[in-house]
């Protein structure tokens, strides 16, 4: 963004690249410290369904030998479920409830992104990827000095003529960001409409085709690297090429199955054992597509000798429900499917194996930052954006990673004030405008009415650890869980007789999370008003709202 001052050591080419060991010493040089970093978002995809935390159905053989050489997290907790909350705060190192970008303002505003500080510190940067979110509009990718948004029906005119005047009045007017909501949400809503018949995986093979050319310009110029990737095969609608269907999911017709998850959750669409299996074939369908094209990139950077040299994150930002608490998608819920994500990091600086610990999403910030020898920040006096500065604590790479009463405590972010020992991940869902439109049309027209007192209209918060989980929800009941003891959530013990009074961690949990909330500004316990209406496309012009119609956001 704009009027960003960064940190950045005087000598910038021995300064900022200097190693960081594994002892979590800045002042130690290390020569295996990687001189590029490689981050791959596997969008919505589910931990269960990767054949490095269990799964058999072969969807994932790239992956099964990616994570022998990387080290395998099986409690990696993403800081909301859904797309844009997540990277906003993969780029910033802050907490939802601080970025502030969510479905009712959908723009990263006045934070410094983990691109700009990468490329002040004079590393090339790009950021590639097939999710509507992710997008110059949204601000999530400022700093990158190179970027493409391979979204089949987003064409490079999109913002000319007179839709670009109506974006300009949607960003001036805060009436008018209903409006924003939905052009920022091609993602959600247009790829539902005018996928025709194509997933984003048909964007896949064009990302990993760019990310290549990224690399070798990079490396002819003699820069090192930063390269984001998000691979959105499977996110909805699910439709994969027609070799991984005939593998996956035989005989099934992906326009025949239920593709709209706002049609099931409204409940005007039932979905049987059978059709479920079908969707879940469909889905493995897309993870084998995304895991071929990810290893026809790594083989490519092992076979040009830039494998030792690059450190790879692979994570997904999210999960999805299939049928699971009677719910389809990512939304409207703070489940285990959906927030409890994978997550795989080869640095020579780690291990390898597997690591039971709780660690956040969030912390990767650090550890890019960490691994490149970056300080990040900006002095006190810059007051128009924040910039979160390296936190060690933070990095994977240290030896004190997530010992948290060590910081200073004006230092000490929510999360740490909460959870000093670093045994709590923490979660934010803000009520999600654009699904509730989806969801209330749905209803409406299956003359169904969806009682306010619902969790479709609520905001939640959590706090998980391996062993328990806590969720704050403002419209319904709360919920519990002793996940060590019941992983598929199906027993909530939150206020049950002789549960969390008596179940240490439970209360451990709640508590841990009050002092989040606390920490966080104050809990959300009172309802969050307002309706979701269209009303403000009757400021637009005739011809932005005919665009509009063609996107499939006006009936």
């Amino acid at each position: 963004m704009a009027g960003s001052t960064l940190y950045a050591p005087s000598s910038l080419a021995e300064e900022t690249r200097r190693g960081i060991t594994g002892e979590g010493n800045p002042e130690d040089m290390s020569d295996d410290s990687p001189e590029n970093v490689l981050f791959v978002v596997l969008d919505t995809v589910r931990k269960d369904r990767l054949g490095p935390y269990g799964y058999d159905g072969g969807t994932t053989p790239g992956l099964d030998a990616f994570s022998e050489e990387a080290t395998v997290f099986e409690n990696a907790v993403a800081p909301a479920p859904w797309t844009l909350p997540v990277h906003a705060s993969l780029f910033t190192g802050m907490y939802p409830h601080r970025h502030g970008a969510d479905q009712e303002n959908p723009y990263l505003e006045g934070a410094t992104t983990l691109a700009e500080t990468l490329s002040a510190a004079g590393y090339r940067t790009a950021c590639y990827s097939s999710n509507a979110w992710i997008t110059p509009y949204t601000h999530l990718t400022d700093g990158f000095d190179d970027q493409d948004n391979f979204f089949e029906v987003m064409p490079g005119d999109f913002l000319s003529g007179p839709l670009a005047r109506a974006w300009k009045a949607m960003n001036d007017n805060d009436g008018l960001r209903t409006v924003a909501d939905k052009l920022v949400s091609l993602g959600n809503v247009a790829h539902e409409y005018l996928a025709s018949g194509e997933g984003a995986d048909s964007k896949t093979p064009a990302v990993i085709d760019r990310t290549k050319s990224f690399v070798d310009d990079a490396d002819a110029d003699g820069d090192d690297w930063f390269a984001f990737i998000n691979l959105m095969d499977a996110h909805l609608p699910y439709h994969p090429p027609q070799e991984y269907v005939d593998e996956y999911a035989p005989g099934v017709d992906s326009t025949a199955v239920c593709q709209n998850s706002k049609e099931y959750n409204a409940g005007a669409r039932d979905i049987d054992s059978e059709e479920w299996e079908a969707i879940r074939g469909l889905y493995d369908a897309e993870i084998a597509h995304i895991d071929d094209q990810l290893t026809r990139l790594f083989e490519w950077l092992k076979e040009t000798d830039r494998w030792e040299d690059t450190a790879v994150v692979v994570c997904a930002d999210h999960g999805e429900l299939h049928g699971e608490h009677d719910l389809y998608g990512h939304e409207f819920c703070l489940y285990d499917q959906l927030i409890n994500v994978p997550l795989m990091v080869k640095h020579p600086d780690l291990n390898g194996g597997r690591r039971e610990d709780t660690v956040e999403l969030l912390d990767t910030y650090h550890t890019v930052l960490d691994t490149l020898g970056v300080e990040g920040g900006v002095p006190a006096a810059a007051a128009d954006e924040e910039a979160v500065a390296l936190d060690r604590t933070r990095s994977l790479l240290s030896a004190d990673y997530r010992e948290f009463a060590g910081v200073d405590d004006a230092d000490r972010d929510p999360g740490q004030r909460a959870s000093p020992d670093g045994d709590f991940g923490f979660v934010e869902y803000s009520r999600p405008v654009v699904e509730l439109k989806q969801l209330e049309e749905k209803a409406s027209s299956a003359g169904i009415e969806l009682p306010d007192d619902s969790r479709f209209y609520s905001r939640m918060r959590a706090a998980r650890s391996t062993d328990a989980k806590y969720v704050r929800i403002d419209r319904i009941p709360d919920e519990a869980f002793r996940i060590d003891e019941d992983p598929a959530e199906e027993r909530n013990v939150a206020g049950a007789a002789g549960s969390d009074e008596d179940d240490d961690r439970i209360a451990e949990a709640e508590s841990r999370l009050g002092e989040f909330e606390t920490a966080a500004g104050g809990a959300w316990t009172d309802a969050a008003d307002g309706a979701v209406t269209d009303d403000s496309l009757d400021k637009m012009d005739d011809e932005a709202t005919e665009r509009l119609r063609d996107l499939g956001y006006v009936e």
